[in-house]
């Protein structure tokens, strides 16, 4: 009885622990971008978090995936969800776009996944798109202030929203197909095999990148916290919440990180919290949890 009361515990906290690491990845680009060109610094984060993960598996006797057509699934998947999502975050925060408008565009997830499953026959109700809507103008409260902020650097270009929006579709189309192709698999394993795809499309890209990596403290911590909290806890967590539930329902919770950013930002680096970002932060909680609450019987 104590174990299944700790693992349902467990199971409830899941979706607020991994929005709360999630949360810490805008904070990772502030401190390591200005050392590290992007495509080096997530090709060094998926090695070693490769590194991290095989002795895992092989001191755990973790089963790897069994047929051909999952491990190439697991590939496609991380593209998308390593190489494609990370990739263009972090080279739009790279090319000149700060946090506050980068989370914006990302932060259109949730309506992109609901419009998807509702344009092919997906069960996306009434209350969850009155949610997704009140979610999105909480989240455009919350970040609206940076809007402007020149010592941030929160302006648009081609070359830094075509990135952003590249991360918006990337991460959309991975939730999505992780739901319709990805058969239920050890996190391990199938993080393990995400990251090798992604590596292999980033490191080539990385070969290409003239900057160097400055290996400073700070550069040091954003990596290790990278791979340890990002992808070892965040990207892990991730597949398991996709895996266990509905796609609107999981992709919502992005709606909460901006807020959560906003707050860690303020408790770090004394970024104000005004009446407005407060009231978006509540708008978004109120949205998130219309989307997520159960139907009724």
């Amino acid at each position: 009885m104590v174990g299944n009361a700790g693992d349902k515990s467990w199971l409830r906290a899941m979706p607020w622990v991994f929005v709360l690491i999630w949360s810490t990845g805008f904070i990772v680009a502030r401190y390591g971008m200005p050392h590290a060109p992007p495509m080096t610094f997530l090709a060094w984060r998926y090695a070693l978090s490769i590194l991290c993960f095989l002795p895992w598996i092989w001191l755990a006797k973790v089963a790897w995936p069994k047929d051909r057509d999952q491990w190439l699934h697991l590939a496609v998947l991380g593209v998308l969800m390593h190489a494609g999502y990370l990739g263009g975050v972090w080279a739009a925060v790279k090319a000149g776009m700060g946090s506050g408008l980068s989370a914006l565009v990302v932060g259109l997830q949730p309506v992109l996944t609901a419009v998807w499953l509702s344009a092919t026959g997906g069960a996306v109700t009434r209350r969850q798109w009155m949610g997704l809507t009140l979610g999105f103008t909480g989240l455009v409260l919350v970040v609206s202030r940076k809007f402007g902020a020149g010592s941030e650097g929160d302006t648009a270009t081609w070359v830094n929203l075509s990135f952003a929006v590249m991360a918006l579709f990337s991460i959309t189309v991975g939730t999505l197909y992780q739901k319709r192709f990805v058969k239920p698999c050890d996190v391990r394993s199938a993080n393990t095999v995400q990251l090798m795809a992604a590596f292999a499309v980033t490191l080539p890209l990385a070969l290409l990148e003239t900057e160097g990596m400055n290996w400073n403290g700070e550069l040091m911590g954003a990596m290790a916290w990278s791979v340890l909290g990002l992808t070892l806890g965040g990207s892990s967590l991730l597949y398991m919440l996709i895996q266990r539930g509905a796609a609107a329902s999981v992709s919502s919770l992005m709606y909460l990180v901006p807020p959560c950013t906003a707050l860690i930002a303020w408790f770090l680096f004394s970024e104000p919290i005004t009446v407005v970002t407060i009231a978006g932060m509540a708008l978004t909680a109120l949205g998130v949890s219309l989307v997520v609450r159960p139907a009724k019987a």
